[in-house]
């Protein structure tokens, strides 16, 4: 083989590979917006007060589809303070890289929000859980209707994802089947954990599993739920018997258990995105929604295209 010729083949492998190269990422846009909102109260009053939205819009003109990303929540109103405000970088940035508007808000009670806190649940031996979810479902449905109302939201392609307490949060919202929301998405979804004095033991679950059932019994939404073997809020099995049970009242989840995560899976969400981003990414194909994004795995940038 000539000289020449080895250079044309080294130069047309080149241009193969500068070809087949993920495009470069683009930071998305970030602002932050106040929703106002309303929440009504078992003894018949209302709290109110605007929370604070993180809203990353991606690049390109036209309307999008919206994501709205929800917390978890703090065992004391000092971590709940600190969470000021609410932004998941990692994963916002990895649904804006897929043409999502993402809103992430920080409910009342919570951070840069403030206000009350509308999320305690009771005692660990009586605890209540419906109605903490209902009270911060309420919250996230008003925010779903204010982002719809963007020009560069595609009002009838919505995903709302909530991990812990957001996660239960987001089982509850999925049960009014709210308009123009398409799928949720459930990461380590619960409450009633504490992973230092009783790992793994979370109180009153047979009480949540009743508060799932209910749910399942009223939705028609497709979700998906995410939970690790090492939670220490729930533990490995309970997750599973919630899930059973939502789905047998008449839910529609797909249960992914995903192994052990660090030494507490229940940070997932935050801690391993790499871990989780192909899952949701094949769940939201199968819902309608068509990405082409660029993540990150162990070994390198890819370019996912489903």
């Amino acid at each position: 083989m000539g000289a020449l010729t080895r250079i044309a083949m080294i130069a047309s492998v080149s241009l193969l590979t500068a070809c087949a190269a993920p495009p470069p990422r683009q930071a998305a846009n970030e602002s932050i917006e106040k929703v106002p909102v309303k929440v009504a109260l078992e003894n018949g009053g209302t709290a109110s007060g605007d929370l604070v939205v993180t809203v990353f819009t991606p690049a390109g003109a036209g309307k999008h589809p919206l994501i709205v990303i929800n917390h978890g929540r703090a065992g004391d109103p000092a971590g709940r303070a600190k969470l000021g405000r609410a932004r998941y970088t990692s994963a916002s940035q990895f649904f804006a890289d897929a043409g999502f508007v993402v809103a992430v808000p920080v409910r009342l009670g919570y951070g840069a929000t403030g206000g009350p806190d509308l999320e305690t649940s009771g005692p660990c031996g009586d605890r209540r859980f419906t109605p903490m979810f209902d009270r911060a479902a309420s919250q996230i449905s008003q925010v779903v209707q204010a982002m719809s109302q963007r020009p560069d939201v595609d009002a009838s392609r919505i995903v709302v994802l909530g991990q812990s307490v957001g996660g239960g949060s987001t089982v509850a919202l999925a049960a009014q089947n709210p308009p123009g929301v398409k799928a949720a998405i459930n990461f380590a979804g619960g409450s009633g954990g504490d992973p230092v004095r009783s790992p793994g033991k979370p109180c009153g679950p047979d009480r949540l599993q009743a508060t799932y059932a209910a749910y399942g019994q009223a939705t028609r939404l497709p979700m998906l739920w995410i939970y690790t073997e090492n939670d220490l809020y729930w533990g490995p099995d309970w997750p599973k018997q919630w899930v059973a049970a939502y789905n047998q009242a008449g839910g529609h989840a797909t249960f992914v258990p995903m192994g052990p995560d660090g030494e507490n899976g229940h940070s997932l969400f935050t801690h391993s995105p790499q871990k989780w981003k192909p899952i949701v990414a094949k769940f939201l194909r199968e819902q309608g929604f068509s990405i082409c994004l660029l993540y990150t795995s162990d070994a390198a940038d890819d370019l996912l295209c489903v």
